[in-house]
């Protein structure tokens, strides 16, 4: 499986029989789209910079609410939570999503705007890789997120949704996560790699490097 970050909470993951984007954004935001193809599009909240499937080629299959889905042997399990810690008076609702792929389970918080309940832990499951916002800005603070990463004790952690030299949006740079996460010198890679078996024993930290579409 490849995992490829196209910007802010948007990544293109690969399988080997179906291709998925997640929270496509509109070209508004900074970064730039392109076109991409993808079989599945996955959208957690409806904001223009998550939910910009017109963007996406190949008449993705959208989906945008909790539930259990199953598409050409890839499963997907939304689960609901909300865009702020005021269940949702604020900001709306948002959906956690596990994409089972090729014998990983993929977790993306979207733009969580809380701690993680013990239901909520329940039933997200075995997490082998997490895909988390660290901005700060409208979700998460880094320490709700670290504490996420404890409690789903996920092989790898990929940091979303920060500021960076394309997007102007008063978000935290992503070296706060880094730092609260304790980790040093860590170089971003055009794109993840990944199977069962190279999944690391303990936590890793992955930073991807913003690759247009």
């Amino acid at each position: 499986m490849d995992i490829i970050w196209l910007g802010h909470a948007c990544f293109l993951i690969k399988g080997k029989d179906k291709t998925i984007i997640t929270d496509p954004y509109h070209p508004d935001l900074g970064y730039r789209l392109g076109e991409p193809k993808a079989d599945i599009a996955t959208l957690s909240h409806f904001h223009a910079g998550h939910g910009y499937v017109e963007g996406v080629a190949n008449d993705p299959r959208v989906i945008r609410s909790p539930g259990e889905y199953e598409i050409g042997g890839t499963f997907i399990t939304g689960v609901a939570a909300f865009h702020d810690d005021k269940k949702g008076e604020s900001r709306g609702k948002n959906t956690i999503y596990v994409i089972e792929i090729d014998g990983i389970a993929l977790c993306h918080l979207g733009d969580l705007g809380h701690p993680l309940s013990a239901h909520m832990i329940e039933e997200l499951g075995d997490i082998d890789i997490l895909l988390t916002p660290v901005g700060e800005l409208n979700t998460i603070s880094v320490d709700v997120a670290a504490e996420i990463v404890r409690q789903l004790g996920p092989s790898i952690v990929i940091p979303m949704h920060y500021k960076s030299d394309t997007v102007a949006a008063e978000l935290s740079t992503v070296d706060r996560f880094l730092d609260r996460m304790r980790v040093r010198d860590l170089e971003a890679r055009p794109k993840l790699v990944v199977t069962p078996s190279s999944l690391p024993a303990g936590t890793q930290v992955v930073l991807l490097s913003y690759q247009p579409a």
